[in-house]
């Protein structure tokens, strides 16, 4: 999808690429903070009949991000849960840019009605979940929501097929490096969490 929203394929469907970018960043924004308000939400119902103290809390937390980080890593085999669907690319020529620009960043703003490929997404909502609060809970949903659709502006620059290609390129050669440093930021989020503990 990275590669169909630029400036070159709206500009082939007749559309403004920075309205319909504009309208993937609040759908994926508002989707990640209705997301995380919900599971905050839910999360405080859970704490209140356990009377969980932060520590707990924060026990619980940094374990699950060790174990999603030790299965992006592949140390541990554990599949992700995922659903095998991703955005119908038929809307790109069906809707106006505004339609699916909001629909894509909305259902890629939760985060799992997509193929889920990192455990990150299930830590944002371990973590949205654990704050119990539904005011945390939708401000850890939406800073994932605006990181995710961040990463559209990648296709910014692109304004012929030469230039596609290549980002495609530049894109495939970071697969790796960045599931790494993903799997580093885990990391340093559970050890964050573990220090506060300690603390």
């Amino acid at each position: 999808m990275l590669g169909s929203i630029t400036p070159l394929g709206e500009r082939s469907r007749g559309r403004n690429w920075t309205i319909t970018v504009g309208w993937y960043v609040v759908g994926s924004a508002s989707a990640g903070a209705a997301g995380g308000w919900v599971l905050g939400a839910l999360g405080k119902a859970a704490r209140s009949g356990l009377h969980l103290s932060i520590r707990p809390t924060l026990i619980a937390l940094a374990a699950l991000v060790l174990a999603g980080a030790a299965a992006d890593a592949r140390v541990l085999r554990i599949p992700l849960p995922s659903v095998r669907r991703q955005v119908n690319e038929d809307w790109l020529v069906r809707y106006r840019g505004w339609v699916y620009g909001v629909s894509f960043g909305f259902q890629l703003g939760l985060g799992v009605v997509t193929i889920v490929t990192v455990s990150a997404v299930y830590g944002v909502a371990a973590a949205a979940f654990l704050s119990g609060s539904g005011g945390a809970g939708a401000i850890i949903g939406s800073a994932f929501g605006l990181i995710r659709a961040g990463t559209i502006l990648v296709g910014a620059p692109v304004r012929d097929p030469d230039h596609l290609m290549r980002v495609d390129a530049r894109l495939r050669r970071w697969d790796r490096p960045s599931r790494r440093i993903a799997i580093a930021a885990e990391v340093a989020l559970a050890l964050s969490a573990l220090v506060l503990v300690l603390a």
